[in-house]
């Protein structure tokens, strides 16, 4: 079970979140995204001040991303992924840069990108893991978000 999204306890509602999530494993990505969306609702902010974009993949979450941070306006990005284990290297390729991309837009932009990118071995680690017995890593990755973003001190144009 996820924890509670208390509220942000420094700001009020951001004003605007983008969420970038991955259409591969999409079974796995929309369960995420409801979580995500459920922890925005919890902290009260309206669906009409979140962005929603679709990738094919964890690898185009970083250039997604980094495109919305530098069009501006957004205090936090979620990104949203399952990379499953196959039988080659390519999951440690995928998982590894997407993550590496991810963190570098973070430190360039100074926004806080919530990763909520699974890296399993299994299908059913990952339902597990998306709404199942371990809870709703999309819903945590947008609380750890959030809770940046709060953290932050404001900056010219933000609102208060």
């Amino acid at each position: 079970m996820s924890a509670p999204c208390p509220a942000s306890p420094s700001r009020a509602a951001p004003a605007r979140i983008a969420v970038v999530a991955s259409r591969y494993n999409e079974n796995v990505t929309r369960r995420l995204l409801a979580g995500a969306e459920q922890c925005l609702r919890e902290r009260g902010i309206p669906a009409e001040r979140v962005d929603v974009r679709w990738v094919a993949g964890a690898w185009e979450l970083p250039v997604l991303a980094r495109g919305l941070l530098e069009r501006g306006g957004y205090q936090a990005v979620v990104a949203l992924g399952a990379v499953i284990r196959g039988e080659t290297a390519h999951f440690e390729i995928i998982a590894g840069e997407s993550a590496r991309g991810l963190m570098a837009l973070t430190v360039r932009y100074g926004v806080p990108v919530g990763f909520g990118v699974l890296t399993c071995e299994k299908l059913e680690q990952a339902l597990e893991r998306s709404g199942g017995a371990a809870g709703n890593k999309g819903y945590e990755a947008t609380a750890a978000a959030l809770d940046a973003a709060a953290a932050l001190p404001a900056r010219d144009g933000d609102p208060d």
